[in-house]
């Protein structure tokens, strides 16, 4: 014989699935979603990259850091360190701000991941790639009390 919660749960678990599976979906229904093709004999532009806002916020550059970021994680350069730092510059973002870890383990083995930031201000934006990571990932952080975004070791910028 089964103890008394034991045969509660039993018998008031299948009433919850249902339930759940009857429920009314909350909110408005989506709106439909519509593919627009370009007309015969028009160019469709690709959309503009985002730009550098040089008074602007960390999160008011995040869209451009993340940018520059997957656009590097799409190229053949994706597991090199500096090709995020070169990059990163060309976008505008200060040289002498940037850290970056390096592409190699201690024993010469690729690094599972590599993490590089820009400190802005009092924050800091910071983008972690490699096949541990999967996607890129891009974050804005909290600029470390001794200075710089990252702790650990990071490779000198001497390029």
């Amino acid at each position: 014989m089964l103890p008394r919660w034991k045969a509660l749960i039993a018998a008031t678990l299948p009433l919850f699935v249902l339930a759940g599976c009857a429920a009314e979906p909350s909110g408005p229904p989506a709106a439909p979603t519509t593919q627009v093709s370009p007309s015969p004999g028009t160019t469709q532009t690709p959309a503009a990259a985002p730009t550098i806002v040089p008074d602007g916020s960390a999160a008011d550059n995040l869209p451009v850091f993340a940018d520059v970021t997957a656009r590097v994680w799409a190229s053949e350069q994706r597991v090199s360190g500096r090709a995020y730092i070169d990059a990163l510059a060309s976008a505008g973002f200060d040289k002498g701000a940037m850290q970056v870890t390096d592409d190699t383990s201690t024993v010469g083995n690729p690094a599972e991941s590599i993490q590089f930031s820009v400190q802005w201000g009092d924050q800091c934006l910071v983008g972690q790639v490699g096949p541990a990571t999967g996607e890129p990932v891009t974050a804005i952080v909290a600029a470390l009390a001794e200075g710089g975004c990252l702790i650990g070791q990071t490779r000198p910028i001497d390029w």
